[in-house]
């Protein structure tokens, strides 16, 4: 309920921003039409998205499945690859980031300072 009250929510500030661009106004009841349809198709890509998984064998939905959904609209399609391939180049860079961060953490210690670390810690241990 809260799910569909936030579409219906979106669709409205949609539709005004339409209203304001383009000098068109929409009755409530319209409002409501839009919502409603654009809710039940949510549902149908849901449940098409899982589909898809499952087919795969696959317990989760990933861009390839998106994609697939997308395949009817060409500008959906080719909008979707874009921003699916940016996300891959951020996340790439971000590990990229980290990785550099914990070998140059590591690279503050010398290799023999952490064994001799180790060694006193045992040392004081059988004491």
């Amino acid at each position: 309920q809260r799910l569909k009250a936030a579409v219906h929510y979106t669709v409205g500030c949609l539709c005004q921003e339409v209203e304001e661009d383009k000098g068109v106004r929409f009755s409530k009841q319209s409002i409501a039409a839009i919502s409603e349809t654009t809710f039940r198709q949510c549902e149908i890509f849901a449940k098409d998205l899982e589909m898809f998984a499952r087919h795969a064998k696959r317990t989760t939905v990933n861009t390839e499945d998106v994609k697939l959904l997308a395949r009817r609209s060409s500008s959906l399609l080719k909008y979707i690859t874009q921003k699916s391939e940016e996300l891959s180049l951020n996340n790439m860079e971000q590990k990229h980031k980290k990785k550099k961060k914990s070998s140059a953490a590591k690279g503050e210690r010398t290799p023999g300072e952490g064994e001799a670390a180790v060694t006193e810690n045992e040392d004081s241990n059988m004491s």
